[in-house]
């Protein structure tokens, strides 16, 4: 099966998660993906350690499938003439680092033109091109305490990030969004342009509707932990054996709900004629007593019972995992979100997400595992014409 992105040599310089996984996504896509590190390695390639082999991170292992790997170091005069033939076969450069960074490695737009000049160059920073910020340094968690989300998670008292960078991996998509919009531009125009992601821009987007409230209304919210504030119920709660995360929006939902109270025997008539709760954004308003009627229901239940009710009355609701009870769980197992892949020196088969979108006609999919360190920097370079003897040289000297 032709897959859609067949013939597309992505040259990825990124570290950690936005850029990384932004070629990832290419290469599920079917682009041909070159991971280029440091000679030592890069500096993300053992967070989170699970290989016995080379202690190889889960982190890196997620964000590099499917790609070739290579060493070089840009800044000695030989690995720079190996990265400009690298450049004039790609098609896309991805680079999540600061402007001075790039232009230090030769990795900047105006550089790579001048090389190939349709290219195409994805960055990822932490705070964009423009603004006062645009020269520091960021990371997921420093956008997640600026957007407001931080603020708003938590108890009031201590604001709370989320333990998963979610910033980092929206950054990642929004980039591989604009980079297949750049591919078509391409193919329509014959040039070539820069994309730019960042980390704030990410954090405000998802923060969008929060602000716009704040700026028209002056709301001034404050966090409620895990209650939510635009309709109820929204809550974790406890059952007689576990945890379960109840949601709703909207009426129909809402109805559904008192009608599963009703099933206590007892009057649950107020919840619908009372004003207090006459829409979702009351509700939210008076979360507590609905999560307290909520509490009382489930506290009688075991999490079987309680999510076995709550399906039947079509109300969104789901146990609260650990990583393990979410590797158990049946849906996850053969939904196929997740694919079974080998590394060296990780024992037994890694759970990999799978290609976060599906589509008909050209699926993505992983087609290898993520490269060792400079698995295929011999092979590459043959590829651009070095000889055995010259890449034994390179080698001695740190260039590659």
């Amino acid at each position: 099966m032709t897959s859609v992105l067949d013939g597309v040599r992505v040259l990825d310089f990124g570290r950690f998660i936005a850029g990384p996984w932004c070629a990832a996504m290419l290469a599920d896509l079917g682009a041909e993906v070159i991971r280029i590190e440091k000679v030592d390695g890069g500096e993300d390639r053992d967070i989170y350690p699970v290989s016995e082999h080379d202690g190889a991170g889960a982190l890196f292992l997620h964000c590099n499938r499917g790609k070739r790997g290579m060493t070089l170091n840009p800044l000695k005069p030989e690995g720079r003439k190996i990265q400009e033939k690298l450049i004039a076969t790609a098609d896309i450069v991805m680079a999540n680092m600061p402007p001075p960074a790039l232009k230090q490695l030769g990795l900047d737009y105006e550089t790579l033109k001048s090389i190939k000049s349709d290219i195409i160059l994805t960055t990822a920073t932490a705070f964009g091109a423009a603004g006062p910020y645009a020269e520091r340094v960021g990371l997921d968690s420093v956008a997640q305490a600026m957007c407001g989300n931080m603020y708003l998670s938590g108890d009031g008292d201590h604001p709370v990030k989320s333990y998963s960078p979610w910033v980092d991996y929206g950054t990642a998509s929004n980039a591989a969004f604009g980079t297949l919009a750049a591919l078509i531009h391409r193919n329509n125009t014959g040039a070539g342009q820069e994309v730019q992601g960042a980390l704030l821009a990410t954090a405000l987007t998802v923060t969008n509707s929060a602000l716009i409230e704040q700026k028209v209304l002056h709301s001034d919210r404050v966090a409620t932990g895990n209650r939510g504030q635009m309709a109820a119920p929204s809550d974790t709660f406890e059952t007689s054996d576990g945890r379960i995360f109840v949601t709703s929006a909207g009426q129909l939902h809402f109805e559904r709900w008192v009608d599963l109270m009703r099933e206590d025997g007892g009057d649950e008539d107020h919840w619908l004629t009372d004003p207090r709760f006459k829409d979702d954004i009351s509700r939210g308003e008076n979360a507590v007593e609905i999560s307290g009627r909520m509490q009382n229901w489930c506290t009688r239940r075991t999490t079987a019972e309680a999510l076995e009710k709550l399906a039947a009355a079509r109300i969104p609701a789901a146990s609260v995992f650990s990583p393990q009870e979410t590797l158990n769980d049946a849906h996850v197992m053969e939904s196929g979100m997740l694919t079974q892949s080998d590394y060296p020196g990780v024992p037994g088969a890694m759970p990999l997400a799978s290609t976060p979108v599906r589509m008909s006609a050209t699926p993505g999919e992983i087609r290898h595992r993520a490269p060792q360190l400079g698995e295929h920097t011999d092979q590459v370079l043959r590829e651009l014409g070095y000889g055995a003897d010259e890449i034994a040289v390179l080698r001695e000297r740190r260039v590659v």
